[in-house]
């Protein structure tokens, strides 16, 4: 493994570490800001799983958008990497909690966590392998908007969720 592919690999471990450290503390950071409104638009309001896809969203964006400009010069397929990896950690949430429930008919705390922290392993080695292989070039204006129009699905949702389950507390 040359130099830059160490390089790679370790803001994906670092990167695996702090948004795992990171998304959990922002479980408890809406609570402890009192309920603050801006607070409430990047963490958790509630119990429901679309906003508990924030604890891995907003972490994992931070950390990439501030890794991309050490790793760009490199690895330039990782400016449609980044968005590849938040977007499959984001979708597994629900579908690994939803799974694992509808399987043993409840949910737990141990394998809540477990999603989140599998997740995140899964959104950052497809992170890492798209910036190696560059399959998400041609994709990256598309991953990108699409990004952003889930910022804006996150923000709105926060205060004005649909009625439908993803958005109710199990």
């Amino acid at each position: 493994m040359n130099t830059e592919h160490k390089k790679l690999f370790h803001y994906t471990l670092l990167g695996i570490l702090l948004v795992s450290v990171f998304g959990s503390l922002l479980h408890f950071a809406y609570g402890a800001s009192g309920e603050n409104f801006l607070v409430g638009l990047i963490s958790p309001v509630n119990e429901s799983t679309w906003e508990h896809m924030k604890l891995l969203f907003f972490p994992m964006l931070l950390y990439l958008l501030l890794a991309l400009p050490r790793l760009k010069s490199a690895w330039p397929c990782a400016v449609s990497a980044l968005p590849s990896g938040i977007l499959a950690g984001i979708f597994l949430i629900p579908v690994l909690f939803y799974t694992y429930s509808g399987v043993l008919g409840f949910h737990n705390l141990i394998l809540d966590i477990a999603v989140f922290l599998v997740s995140v392993v899964i959104g950052f080695l497809i992170f890492y392998r798209r910036t190696l292989n560059c399959r998400s070039k041609k994709y990256t204006l598309f991953l990108n908007l699409l990004l952003m129009v889930i910022v804006v699905l996150f923000f709105l949702f926060t205060y004005f969720p649909p009625s439908i389950g993803l958005f109710v507390s199990p």
